[in-house]
């Protein structure tokens, strides 16, 4: 006999929030639904029958059998509805990021600590198997000393009016460089272009700096002719690329410059570096979907009380660089210090 998974509510069922419906109704952990449109709910009604589904989140919040809620509203209501479904009681996964505001999501924090809740944040990217082979083989030492990292994130739309194209799209990205280097940065610059709407961004240039030489640079854009999806790490041993829209989605290339990192005993400068080029593997790597194992990570920290890898505080990290970031765009550029650094795992 199998033990039943908790009940999770999902307030938002529409766009992106269709697709964590599917993943826990498979998981067999779905019990209610909310959803502000009467097109959508209507739809939900003839798919899940059996299921409760409302426009109103209290009646949500109510019922006994939630015991986790998945807020998957706009961006800029996740601090409010997350505060709400944490005052009663419910453990709590917000879409990315978790709030516009650091006072804010410091508090969704506090309150999830208070209350002995599990609180998460839906950096997707953290549960890509790629992604954790990269950190596996970062740590080993495969690829030497890390320098430095490129991010590119863009397509052709999906254009939004409630918030510019870094706040939209370089979540991921961010949340990412985080977890592959360990830690965050010591000051973060941003440079923005506006084309299609007044006053929003829709190209933006992240540049994050960190206090020993290493840094990371993001392209995000909803003005591009080619969707990308592409992470490179360049090593002092090897360096890896990473496309999520390839088939074959991790690259090892065992190439790079000999001699920089040697002592100084060189008679010149070109005896010094020299250019090495080896093999390109193509790891094996176990594919599952990102976003079952996002759903599946989420219900075993609530079972056993674990911190999910991507809890309020990792939430916290990424909101400060997004945070410096847009204090940067603000002025024109100008680099920008973390309000505090926080260390990822």
């Amino acid at each position: 006999m199998s033990v039943a998974r908790p009940g999770v509510a999902i307030i938002g069922a529409g766009y992106w929030g269709k697709n964590l419906v599917r993943n826990m109704a498979q998981l067999e952990s779905l019990v209610a639904l909310c959803d502000a449109s009467p097109k959508v709910r209507d739809a939900l009604k003839a798919t899940y029958p059996t299921l409760s589904v409302s426009e109103d989140l209290q009646e949500i919040l109510d019922n006994p059998k939630v015991d986790a809620v998945m807020v998957v509203v706009p961006s800029s209501s996740h601090y409010e509805v997350a505060k709400r479904c944490l005052l009663a009681g419910k453990h709590t996964y917000v879409e990315k990021p978790i709030a516009h505001a650091l006072e804010q999501a410091e508090e969704l924090v506090a309150l999830a600590a208070e209350r002995d809740l599990r609180l998460m944040v839906g950096h997707l990217l953290l549960y890509h198997p790629c992604i954790a082979w990269m950190k596996e083989t970062i740590a080993s030492g495969e690829l030497g000393r890390v320098l430095y990292m490129t991010c590119q994130r863009v397509n052709l739309g999906k254009v939004r009016q409630d918030e510019n194209a870094m706040w939209s799209l370089a979540p991921h990205d961010v949340s990412v460089v985080l977890h592959l280097l360990g830690e965050s940065p010591s000051e973060v610059s941003a440079q923005g272009l506006t084309y299609l709407q007044a006053g929003i961004e829709d190209v933006v240039f992240i540049t994050l700096r960190y206090a020993d030489g290493r840094a990371a640079h993001i392209h995000v854009s909803w003005l591009d002719p080619h969707k990308r999806r592409t992470l490179n790490v360049v090593g002092t041993k090897k360096m890896v690329c990473f496309d999520d829209m390839a088939a074959e989605k991790i690259r090892v290339f065992d190439k790079g410059v000999s001699g920089f990192e040697e002592a100084p005993d060189y008679a010149s400068y070109g005896d010094l570096l020299t250019l090495r080029h080896g093999d390109i593997l193509i790891p094996h790597i176990p594919m599952r979907e990102p976003l079952r194992a996002l759903c599946d990570h989420f219900l075993s920290a609530v079972e056993d009380g674990s911190t999910p890898l991507s809890d309020g505080n990792n939430g916290v990290d990424v909101l400060r660089v997004l945070d410096a970031a847009q204090r940067s765009l603000d002025a024109g550029g100008t680099p920008m210090p973390l309000h505090a650094h926080g260390a990822q795992t």
